[in-house]
């Protein structure tokens, strides 16, 4: 008989060897075999079998060696404890024939020549997973130790099953995950589908009949403005002023829609210089009128530089609109930062409006003046929101009637995205 630290030295590699299995195995189905054999080594065991519940809660063989078919088809699905067992104990059966429980496996047992067996319960974190069997060719009563180790086995499976269990789950989360990307995916391509459809009617069907409508107006004022009274030359011109309002609504609308669809190339962008060059345009359109624009320098961030011409160009567009009233306009393009927050701003002295209609400033097609005192079709601001969405960011707008408006906004709150780097 071995000495005493001879064994335990053999107990230790043992547990050793199962440890590093677990550690480096990527199936439970590579962990078994060298369970099965540690446990056989540290109890003395002849024979021994791995059972975990199913999806029904049946106890099924997993891993076994040395046992027959037809004993593991009559024992199958057997187990001592309930499938929600709060704190199972190991089962030990020194003699089968003295345990009523094990009168209807008795035959299987005799036939398989098990003298005696043990049932050792695997659980993790409280739930029983399942069970080694141990059996043994003679009468065999487990000493303490033996249990003790037998658990200790029990317990590194019940981690090794529970983790695989758990890359499982991840993984058919995973699939279902990438299962509705791809749903959504394809949903998304359709709409955008639908979106060029539309876009296409509206650039050719629905500009079709507007030019004719446009058209045949003008030849009418043209060529029979004299034979018609004032109201009816009235409506005529009425008419190519709603076509012309109708076609800058559909220009407007298809900016929006490709604003949404367009591609992103990133580059270091000087928004003051933007600025001071829409400045420059503005003022070249309407030289006689008296204007303080300023624009702050060396504003560069890394940012869409067509898109952002076009966010600019609708904000200060609008500054220039609602001022052109004054006889003194002033419109400022800055830079400031407020609770660790950088932002930009667009600034003037022009109409202002109230606060409580900001919420739809960015809605298209609303706005908080009459149409008859500022022209334009409401669409402008939401082209800015999209594009500073875009571009990570937030805009907003700060206004009291008769005292101007400031419109802010900023770029890449949570950083430039990996992918636009």
């Amino acid at each position: 008989m071995e000495p005493a630290s001879d064994g335990a030295l053999a107990e230790l590699r043992a547990l050793h060897a199962l440890a590093e299995s677990i550690n480096r195995s990527t199936t439970l189905e590579s962990i078994y075999p060298e369970a099965l054999q540690a446990l056989r080594r540290i109890t003395r065991a002849d024979r021994a079998a791995v059972l975990l519940f199913d999806a029904q809660d049946v106890m099924r063989f997993a891993a076994w060696d040395g046992l027959s078919a037809p004993y593991r088809a009559a024992v199958e699905g057997h187990s001592p404890w309930l499938a929600d067992e709060a704190n199972p104990q190991p089962v030990l059966v020194a003699d089968p024939a003295q345990e009523p429980a094990l009168a209807p496996l008795l035959p299987a047992l005799r036939a398989e020549g098990i003298a005696s067996l043990a049932f050792i319960p695997i659980a993790h974190q409280g739930r029983l997973l399942g069970k080694f069997m141990l059996y043994f060719n003679a009468p065999h009563a487990m000493a303490a130790d033996e249990v003790r180790l037998a658990l200790t086995v029990a317990e590194y499976l019940a981690l090794a099953v529970s983790r695989q269990r758990a890359i499982e789950e991840i993984r058919r989360l995973n699939a279902d995950l990438e299962g509705r990307v791809q749903r959504r995916t394809r949903q998304l391509e359709e709409a955008n589908r639908e979106m060029e459809s539309f876009c296409y009617s509206v650039s050719h069907d629905l500009r079709a009949p507007l030019r004719a409508l446009d058209g045949f107006a003008r030849i009418l004022l043209e060529d029979a403005g004299h034979a018609l009274d004032e109201a009816d030359r009235d409506n005529l011109r009425r008419i190519v002023a709603a076509s012309g309002r109708m076609g800058r609504l559909m220009d407007d609308l298809l900016k929006l829609s490709r604003i949404g669809r367009a591609g992103m190339r990133l580059a270091e962008t000087d928004l003051g210089s933007m600025a001071a060059d829409i400045f420059e345009r503005l003022r070249s359109e309407e030289p006689e009128r008296r204007m303080t624009a300023r624009a702050a320098e060396g504003l560069r961030v890394r940012a869409d530089a067509g898109l952002l011409r076009i966010a600019l160009e609708n904000l200060i567009g609008n500054a220039w609109k609602y001022t052109r009233r004054n006889a003194d306009s002033r419109i400022e393009f800055g830079a400031r930062e407020e609770d660790g927050e950088a932002y930009y701003y667009v600034r003037d002295n022009g109409a202002g409006f109230d606060m409580r209609y900001a919420a739809k400033l960015f809605s298209p097609f609303q706005r908080v003046h009459a149409p008859g005192e500022y022209e334009g079709t409401g669409i402008g601001l939401a082209i800015v929101q999209r594009i500073v969405q875009r571009h990570g960011g937030r805009v907003w707008a700060e206004s009291a009637p008769g005292r101007g408006s400031t419109f802010c906004f900023t770029l890449w709150t949570d950083g430039i995205p990996a992918e636009l780097r």
